[in-house]
């Protein structure tokens, strides 16, 4: 599986905290991929890792997001771009895999596959604050 692909799937579980609290995480991972067919168990930690570490750093990211957006806190913005959002900045503070440059990118073609017309440039607008 490809990291595009991983990265999909850490952004539906990531998005799932908006209808769940991190302490059920680990059950709802196991949900998610009773429903894939199979993935094999390397891509699963991976994605079941990361996720859980998103999950876990969710406060601080919704700080740091808080503090770097004017107009736009994290309670008035789209769920969908809030998790890409998310996800983007757990890669560019804490994944040292991903450059800063692959994470914005990444979040901006998932904004233009799961949000709205004008996502797209909102993250990569927010995002260009913590380049």
């Amino acid at each position: 599986m490809s990291r595009k692909e991983q990265r999909e799937h850490i952004f539906r579980l990531v998005f799932g905290l908006e209808f769940n609290e991190v302490s059920e995480m680990p059950e709802q991972i196991k949900l998610y991929f009773e429903q894939l067919p199979a993935v094999p168990e390397e891509d699963q930690s991976f994605i079941r890792d990361k996720a859980c570490n998103i999950g876990a750093k969710r406060e601080e990211i919704d700080r740091l997001l808080n503090e770097k957006t004017t107009g736009w806190k994290t309670s008035r913005m789209n769920k969908v771009d809030l998790t890409i959002l998310r996800l983007a900045i757990y890669e560019i503070n804490w994944d040292e895999e991903v450059p800063c440059k692959v994470a914005i990118n990444e979040a901006i073609e998932l904004a233009k596959k799961y949000s709205g017309e004008g996502g797209p440039a909102f993250v990569n607008g927010v995002l260009a604050k913590f380049a």
